[in-house]
C-alpha cells in the first residue's frame, strides 16, 4: 500500500465544508443585520425630512384660510390650498407604519394638533422615539410623545 499524498488526494472532508460554512453564516448574518440597522435610519431621516418639510405647506394653508391654522391638520382633499394632513401621514408611512398607525412589529404613530394661532405635529421613528415640528420653529427628538392631547401646541 502506497500513503496518499496530498497530491492525489481529491475534494474536500466534511468537516472542512462544515467550517466553510459556518463561517459563511456568521458573515452573513453580520452583514443583514448591518442592513436592518442602515434601512432603519434611513426610514427615521425620510420621516424628519418630511415632517420638517410641512412647515410651508402649513403657511400657504395660514395665507389661504384667513391668517389661520385652524383645520390645518385635518383632511381638505378638495381644498384649493392642501392642509398637511397628507404630509403627517406620508412621515407616518416613511416610519414604516401604515394607514391605521401600526407597522409590522411595533405601533407607529403620528399626531398633528392646531388652532387659529399655532400647530404641531409629530411621528413616530423606526428606532423608536418621536420627530416633532411645530408652527413657532420647534424642533424635537423624544423618547415619549411629546402631544399627548389636542391642547398641545409646541414641541417643548
Amino acid at each position: 500500500m502506497h500513503p496518499v499524498t496530498s497530491s492525489a488526494r481529491k475534494g474536500f472532508t466534511l468537516i472542512e465544508l462544515l467550517v466553510v460554512i459556518a463561517i459563511i453564516g456568521i458573515l452573513s448574518s453580520v452583514v443583514l443585520t448591518s442592513i436592518r440597522v442602515a434601512r432603519d435610519k434611513g426610514q427615521d431621516a425620510a420621516v424628519r425630512s418630511n415632517l420638517s418639510g410641512i412647515r410651508a405647506q402649513a403657511e400657504l394653508y395660514h395665507d389661504a384660510n384667513n391668517k389661520s391654522f385652524a383645520n390645518v391638520c385635518i383632511d381638505n382633499a378638495g381644498a384649493d390650498v392642501k392642509s398637511i394632513y397628507t404630509l403627517v401621514w406620508g412621515a407616518t408611512l416613511a416610519g414604516g407604519g401604515n394607514a391605521i398607525g401600526t407597522g409590522p412589529t411595533t405601533e407607529l404613530q403620528s399626531s398633528c394638533n392646531s388652532d387659529d394661532a399655532l400647530w404641531a405635529a409629530e411621528a413616530a421613528l423606526k428606532t423608536g422615539g418621536f420627530y416633532c415640528v411645530d408652527s413657532v420653529g420647534g424642533v424635537a427628538t423624544s423618547s415619549v410623545a411629546l402631544l399627548q392631547s389636542s391642547a398641545d401646541l409646541d414641541c417643548q
